[in-house]
C-alpha cells in the first residue's frame, strides 16, 4: 500500500523522500522504512549484496527485483507487487510507476529477484 501511494512522485536522482522526490533505491528505502521500520542501504548494487537470490516463480510482494539498465549489474531496482508487475522510480518520464517486468526494455535487462525476508 506504501507503494502504490507513491505512484507519479517525481524522480529525483539521491532522492530519498516523497516531497523532493525519488530515485529508485531511495523509493525503496522510503516504503520499506515506512512499511516495516527497516533502513536499507541507498544503492541498488547494496541493496543487492544484503538481500539473497529467489527464484521468479516464487517473487512475493516486497521483493526487490534487480536490472540492469546503466551498463551494469544492479543499476536499477523496483519492488514486485505480483501478477509479474513492478513499482519503480524510473529517470525516463519521471515518475513512479508500475511496469511489468514482461516489457520488452525490462524483459531484456532484469537480472532477477532478491528477498530481503528470511526463507521458510
Amino acid at each position: 500500500m506504501y507503494a502504490l501511494g507513491l505512484l507519479d512522485v517525481g524522480y529525483r536522482f539521491g532522492g530519498a523522500n516523497p516531497e523532493a522526490g525519488l530515485d529508485c533505491s531511495g523509493m525503496v528505502n522510503f516504503i520499506y522504512k515506512e512499511a516495516v521500520g527497516v533502513d536499507l542501504p541507498r544503492s541498488a548494487a547494496a541493496l543487492a549484496k544484503r538481500s539473497r537470490p529467489v527464484a521468479n516463480h516464487s517473487l512475493q510482494a516486497g521483493d526487490l527485483v534487480f536490472f540492469n539498465t546503466l551498463g551494469y549489474a544492479y543499476s536499477h531496482v523496483g519492488i514486485y507487487l505480483g501478477d509479474n508487475k513492478f513499482i519503480h522510480a524510473p529517470s525516463s518520464r519521471g515518475q513512479v510507476r508500475v511496469e511489468s517486468l514482461d516489457s520488452p526494455y525490462f524483459a531484456q535487462r532484469y537480472l532477477g529477484g532478491r528477498t530481503l525476508f528470511d526463507g521458510g
